[in-house]
């Protein structure tokens, strides 16, 4: 080992780590998992850039975890969904020292075959669902997966049962059913870093589903609803503007009741904002108003392709059949 410090060997290559002093942070990525420190070692300029590691693979390890956090705070529940933040590292370390919480955990309990595969490592297909393809096979599909109690904890928020101190946003509840709507932090958001922001808008109308279901008759109201959204978010978080958001829907959503993903522009794009399941609300509404056709005309005419887990029910319940009779058509 040779550096141009003059650093000859793994012990003085360690020793320089706890010499640094820090004069100011230069920037930080949206999830806190990467920072960059700007300071001293001796009186020489240095820069400190730290990642948190990866998980241990380690069974051993992984069970013991929960049991060894110096710290677990609940911060809500909603029916099977329980979230916290907590902090790391064996309880026996705690002392007087200040806890900073560097985990935020989320629990299903009880979970379901359907958490259990949607959360697993699986393959992807990209489908193109045509109108026929929604009508005749994927709105049954719907229709079933909002059967039994699976929407609970989405009736919950809305009538007021749960997450009351969380809403940021609503309308008058029950004043007007078709137009109403709350805002309130996504469960996946630690609530104070805002370049990760994520909340959620909830519309109070059951009859929406999904994009499927918006009309050209609808648009008044969705662009009253991102104006009001935008409105809330940045009357909430006063260090945030109005350009500094981004709005979009899923398709297929994760629930079928209809819902706006409202996150801050410097959050990564990961999986959730991808070509194939990510769409712009802006864009939807611009597609509502150029489509021909009258106010009834909406997006269960069109073609849409997105991606599919090969674990999901609606691949292994509708397209992976589809396309093994050869009735589907497969993205290109």
């Amino acid at each position: 080992m040779e550096t141009s410090a003059g650093i000859t060997t793994t012990a003085a290559a360690e020793s320089l780590i706890p010499q640094f002093k820090l004069e100011r942070v230069l920037n930080q990525d949206q999830a806190g998992r990467r920072i960059v420190l700007l300071g001293a070692i001796s009186t020489t300029p240095a820069l400190l850039l730290l990642e948190r590691a990866p998980f241990s693979a380690s069974a051993e390890h992984l069970a013991e975890l929960p049991r060894a956090l110096r710290s677990c705070r609940n911060l809500g529940a909603n029916d099977v969904y329980f979230w916290f933040m907590a902090c790391s590292g064996d309880v026996a370390d705690g002392g007087a020292a200040e806890i900073h919480d560097d985990l935020k955990i989320n629990l299903i309990y009880p979970c379901t075959e359907k958490h259990i595969k949607k959360y697993s490592r699986q393959g992807t297909r990209m489908v193109t669902e045509t109108a026929e393809t929604y009508k005749n096979s994927v709105r049954p599909y719907m229709q079933r997966q909002r059967e039994g109690a699976r929407l609970t904890w989405v009736y919950n928020i809305i009538e007021g049962k749960t997450e009351v101190e969380d809403v940021i946003f609503r309308t008058v509840r029950g004043v007007d059913t078709e137009r109403g709507f709350l805002l309130l932090p996504d469960l996946n958001w630690d609530r104070k870093t805002m370049e990760s922001l994520h909340l959620l808008a909830l519309v109070e109308r059951r009859d929406i589903w999904s994009l499927r279901d918006l009309r050209k008759k609808h648009v008044l109201w969705l662009k009253d609803m991102r104006r009001k959204i935008l409105q809330a978010t940045v009357g909430t978080y006063t260090k945030l503007e109005e350009d500094q958001l981004k709005l979009y829907v899923h398709y297929q959503p994760t629930y079928y009741h209809f819902h706006i993903h409202v996150v801050h522009v410097a959050l990564e794009a990961g999986a959730t904002q991808a070509v194939g399941k990510a769409i712009g609300f802006e864009s939807l509404i611009s597609q509502l108003e150029t489509m021909p056709g009258g106010e009834e005309a909406g997006l269960d005419s069109v073609s849409l392709t997105y991606g599919l887990g090969e674990s999901s029910e609606l691949w292994i319940d509708v397209f992976e059949p589809l396309k093994n009779r050869g009735t589907v058509s497969l993205s290109q």
